[in-house]
């Protein structure tokens, strides 16, 4: 082994054994009940609940998802994902983050989205909680598993050792970490975690354009590639079985294939993904002091907006500077493990790549806790046994998240798996089976319970048809599965609840109280 491999080996110890000493400082507080365990007990600050929100959010396809698309098709379609979500994110903590925190609360101190759901339309049969619950086990299982194909892909790059191997073992790492210190150890280590990922990119980028020579020249040599730097269309890469084919050392494009104004939107919807995603909705829920929720709005969207515009630029310098070093959309994810390691030196390079660590962990620790807390709470709790102890409840939590983690690592044994489409899919799901619902459960009195059930199942099993049967079909059918499914949602629940039972008083008085719920300091 060469000796730059064994710093980025020390490099990585040193975080990873930073992440291990929060797990183990929080897991007597984590061992108390399983509201410590799932939610923390609401303790969070705002800085925590800022950053621990974001780099949960986020994930691997931040350091190499995006800058991957960037890489491989140029400006348009990275940079409308990545305005999507900078809107998305702003708004949701604009409106969402205060009006959950307090409903949640209000609503039978509910410490789950699933629970919230069912709290907020008083069912007793428990139908809403149990679709939601499945859903989110499902979708859970695959946003785990694009983190576990990141820190495959990562750690086979790095040290060439096979990929399968470094997945699992990356994977069983973050279900020993998350095992032990539950909400507070991944809401701590998320906080870390969001520096990292911030920093990392940072120096990545700073360097990707001291190499290239500054920014005139980026632009200046990636406008050589037809619709690279377009706003309105993407660059073609010449494909033969999924390679893209190289001339005289150069990669070829084909024509500039153009955005019209429907892909534009569908690509903006990313951003309607965030009304919709257990991760960050926890975190809001989670917040000891809603006043704070303000602070934590400002520090997240800064945050956001220089990491996706970092992100972007990543992949563009990186086409301009490596162009024809990675010729597949699945190799094209690896152009920052590529930058870091040719700019900087092996034990700082260590540090930034363990970046893509630090986002792969702050994701897959939180899918693997929500989806644990599906089951136990919602499922195995609210239904199965409804006179389980807390201690039933906290081992039953601790047993699902190793299943959901054994089913994520098996979809995750493909190494080809492109991480921008296996993120893309589980967002799209989340947010139209979620994001509706949790809409017009904050801000319309009227909807109903049966407008809930049919709403949710109608975006969930939308995306599904949408992704698998509708797009195929191409011409104007060719867009994201997340904005049809999230329209067609909004007008189900709106259509079902007018013409089924109205909301009992009892329901409607309490959304009155909530609306007018002030917190004191």
């Amino acid at each position: 082994m060469g000796a730059d491999k064994v710093q980025y080996i020390i490099a990585m110890v040193v975080y990873i054994g930073a992440v291990i000493a929060i797990g183990f400082h929080y897991a007597d507080r984590a061992n108390e009940s399983s509201d410590n365990f799932l939610i923390g007990g609401r303790s969070l600050g705002p800085w925590v609940t800022a950053m621990a929100a974001e780099a949960s959010d986020m994930s691997g396809w931040l350091l190499m998802g995006l800058p991957g698309v960037a890489y491989w098709c140029g400006l348009g379609e990275a940079v409308w994902t990545a305005i999507g979500l900078f809107i998305g994110t702003y708004l949701n903590w604009l409106f969402v983050a205060k009006r959950l925190r307090t409903y949640s609360h209000v609503a039978g101190d509910a410490i789950t989205i699933p629970d919230f759901l069912s709290n907020r339309f008083r069912e007793k049969k428990k139908i809403i909680l149990t679709i939601a619950a499945l859903f989110i086990l499902v979708f859970f299982c695959v946003y785990a598993a694009s983190c576990f194909v990141t820190v495959g892909k990562l750690f086979s790059t790095l040290f060439e050792v096979e990929y399968v191997y470094m997945m699992l073992l990356g994977a069983l790492f973050v279900v020993v970490y998350t095992f032990i210190g539950g909400f507070l150890a991944e809401s701590a280590s998320d906080f870390m975690q969001g520096i990292v990922m911030f920093i990392a990119l940072g120096v990545v980028l700073i360097a990707g354009l001291i190499k290239a020579g500054g920014i005139t020249e980026v632009i200046e040599n990636a406008k050589v590639i037809p619709g690279f730097l377009d706003f309105f269309g993407v660059a073609s890469p010449q494909m033969v079985d999924g390679v893209q084919q190289v001339s005289a050392g150069k990669p070829l494009f084909g024509d500039t294939v153009k955005y019209g104004p429907l892909v534009i939107i569908s690509t903006l919807s990313w951003g309607l993904g965030y009304f919709g995603m257990p991760q960050v909705l926890l975190k809001f829920m989670a917040i000891k002091n809603p006043n704070e929720l303000k602070m934590s709005r400002r520090i997240a969207t800064v945050w956001c907006a220089v990491s996706l515009f970092a992100a972007v630029l990543v992949g563009i310098i990186g086409r301009v500077l490596y162009p024809d070093a990675l010729l597949t959309a699945s190799d094209s994810e690896s152009i920052f493990i590529l930058m870091s390691s040719s700019f900087l030196l092996p034990l700082i390079a260590g540090l930034v790549m363990a970046g893509i660590l630090a986002a792969t962990i702050s994701s897959s620790d939180s899918y693997l806790l929500i989806a644990a807390s599906a089951f136990s709470k919602n499922i195995y709790h609210g239904i199965l046994k409804k006179d389980a102890s807390d201690k039933q409840v906290l081992a039953m939590s601790r047993a699902t998240l190793i299943l959901v983690a054994v089913i994520a690592a098996i979809i995750a044994l493909d190494e080809n798996s492109v991480i921008f489409k296996v993120v893309s899919f589980a967002w799209a799901g989340f947010g139209a089976t979620f994001g509706p619902i949790m809409l017009f459960s904050l801000f319309w009195k009227k909807v109903s319970r049966a407008g809930a059930v049919a709403g949710m199942v109608t975006g969930g099993g939308m995306v599904f048809i949408w992704k698998l049967l509708v797009r195929p079909l191409g011409g104007i059918l060719d867009i994201y599965e997340l904005f049809p499914a999230f329209v067609i949602s909004c007008l189900v629940i709106v259509v079902v609840s007018i013409i089924s039972e109205k909301p009992s008083k009892e329901i409607q008085d309490e959304f009155d109280y909530v609306k007018k719920y002030k917190y004191s300091n």
